[in-house]
Parts: C-alpha cells; sequence; structure tokens
C-alpha cells in the first residue's frame, strides 16, 4: 500500500461540511487540504453503479487536474427490503427541479417501505468509499459502513441526507438527532477513514 509523503491534499468534492470533516481529520499529520470547487473544478459525472466506480472518476478527475494526490468518497444508504436501493441512487432520490429535497427523499422511502410492507426491524447501512490517488494513476481504496434500522417518523434537526430516519445499531436516536461531530466518530466515513489513515497515513 502506498504511504501518503505530499503537503497537501486536493479533496474531490464542492461539499463544505465534508471539507471541514476532512480538513479536522488530516490536521494531525500537518497535511493542507483544498476543495475541489476552491480549485474550480467542475464536478466529473458519476457514470459507475457502484460506490467504488464513482469514487474512482471524482478522486482520479482531481488528481489529474489538479497534479496533487486526491481523496474522493461516494456515499449512501443502503436498505435491504428495498434490496440494497437506493445505494448509490442515494442522492438522485433527492433531486428535484430545484435542487434535493432529502424530506421529499425520505418520505418516498418510508412508502416504499409500506408499499412492500417491509418487516420490522426495517435494516439499512451506511456506506462509505474513500479513494486515494495520485497523479500517476495509482489509487488506493477503503471502505467503511455503520449498520442500523430505518424508523419513522423523521426524527433530529442535525446531520444531512438521510440521518433523521437512520438509527444506528446500539443507539435510541437516529442521526438526525446526534451531535455532529459524536456521529462523525461513529459514521461510515469514521469507519472508512480510520482504514484510510492505517493504510496511508501511519
Amino acid at each position: 500500500m502506498r504511504k501518503f509523503t505530499a503537503e497537501k491534499l486536493v479533496v474531490a468534492s464542492h461539499n463544505q461540511g465534508k471539507l471541514e470533516e476532512i480538513a479536522r481529520l488530516m490536521q494531525p499529520f500537518g497535511i493542507s487540504t483544498v476543495s475541489a470547487g476552491e480549485l474550480g473544478f467542475d464536478e466529473p459525472e458519476e457514470t459507475e453503479d457502484n460506490f467504488i466506480g464513482n469514487a474512482r472518476i471524482k478522486a482520479h478527475y482531481a488528481a489529474e487536474k489538479s497534479g496533487l494526490p486526491a481523496l474522493a468518497d461516494d456515499s449512501g444508504i443502503e436498505i435491504d427490503a428495498l434490496n440494497g436501493a437506493p445505494g448509490v441512487y442515494t442522492a438522485d432520490w433527492a433531486e428535484t427541479p430545484n435542487g434535493r429535497d432529502f424530506t421529499m427523499a425520505m418520505t418516498k422511502t418510508w412508502k416504499k417501505l409500506e408499499e412492500v410492507n417491509a418487516a420490522h426491524p426495517r435494516t439499512a447501512r451506511f456506506c462509505c468509499t474513500l479513494v486515494l490517488a495520485w497523479p500517476d494513476g495509482h489509487f488506493e481504496v477503503f471502505e467503511g459502513k455503520i449498520d442500523g434500522k430505518i424508523v419513522w417518523p423523521m426524527q433530529g434537526e442535525q446531520g444531512h441526507g438521510y440521518d433523521p430516519i437512520f438509527q444506528p445499531n446500539g443507539f435510541d436516536i437516529t442521526f438526525g438527532k446526534m451531535d455532529r461531530w459524536k456521529k462523525n466518530e461513529i459514521s461510515h466515513r469514521a469507519d472508512a477513514f480510520k482504514k484510510l489513515v492505517k493504510g496511508c497515513f501511519n
């Protein structure tokens, strides 16, 4: 596995929250971060039907354009009773002509579970795939997940996406009710990051 030796990392994302989270994780290693958005890069089209494929597209694109190592993630929620949907289409379920509406997406998700009369608990997991890519084309992949269940009605104003309907195993509150930094310690992204740090930074 290739070790990370650069002093700067491009975060292949236009999401400010994600940039803050990654910058915080990189701080102990003395690595500065800059987002693809700050560098003025477009977002490449995600054409794959799996998390690894889409994360690779974003990481390689940012690494090639910047000449620096780049880190991308692709993540989503998989619901067992819906055969793993929405999965890589998690954000797509929220798309509207006026931007993303996750309240609509969560309502749609619950309706689908009701339509198939899914048994309780309605098990699900958040998945995160991180790809660290170098300008020479080399890349490393790290996958994380957290298991839980889908609950209704929506609970909490914290987090983002489907957090208000996801209750992680071992907790009696949803991600939507959980303190942001507490969630960041146990999340699917945290799981993937631990593997990334162990593989490339230690």
